[in-house]
């Protein structure tokens, strides 16, 4: 039986010390020990190459009940493959936002673990995210595409219009709201936590 967890994974130069990952603790803070759901955020290294094998490691680990993930996030959640997950505004194509991810050094949007400050993207780096974009959606069969479900923003200026891709894979399993690709707390709170409570997993 899967964990009262959630597991959250955080967007492009984010951390796991997010505004996002505080609202969803205080949402589901529950008034007991037994009725509170636990909100598991991970730092998501940088070269896909360690992320996506960190997660499904992270995964089996944890066992949550729900994995979310936003923007990048998403991108990797949506191939979390067996477990309940919801996809916010996800990147499917991160090697292509130039006006986001480019060769060069950044500056973490939240603390980390490890106390760095800043991070490199590399060419390599791009070409790793092209080559794991290119098999995001292998191995999708009917019970998997049972298992995901996605939030798109009607006026997401980064990302561009996703839904469409993830509706060939997951047909009829995406829902629209009105916002742009950033959760607000009123997105977060309006949102995002009804239709995770919509979903029915914990009872």
């Amino acid at each position: 039986m899967n964990e009262r967890k959630i597991l959250y994974l955080h967007g492009f130069g984010s951390s796991g010390a997010s505004g996002t990952v505080d609202l969803l603790r205080k949402e589901f803070l529950g008034t007991s020990a037994a009725d509170r759901i636990q909100v598991v955020a991970p730092d998501i290294p940088v070269e896909p190459s360690e992320a996506l094998p960190f997660l499904r490691k992270l995964v089996e680990k944890e066992n949550p009940g729900l994995v979310i993930g936003t923007s990048m996030g998403g991108m990797y959640a949506q191939q979390l493959r067996g477990v309940e997950r919801i996809c916010v505004n996800p990147s499917f194509a991160m090697s292509s936002l130039y006006s986001l991810f480019h060769v060069g050094k950044y500056k973490w949007l939240n603390p980390r673990r490890d106390g760095a400050l800043e991070f490199h993207v590399y060419k390599e780096t791009i070409e790793a995210f092209r080559e794991m974009e290119a098999h995001q959606f292998d191995d999708i069969d009917e019970v998997e595409q049972l298992f995901c479900h996605g939030l798109f923003g009607d006026a997401d200026e980064l990302a561009g219009d996703n839904r469409a891709r993830f509706e060939e894979h997951y047909p009829g399993m995406s829902v629209s709201y009105a916002g742009g690709h950033r959760l607000s707390a009123d997105i977060v709170k309006g949102v995002l936590v009804p239709f995770i409570r919509s979903l029915g997993i914990w009872p």
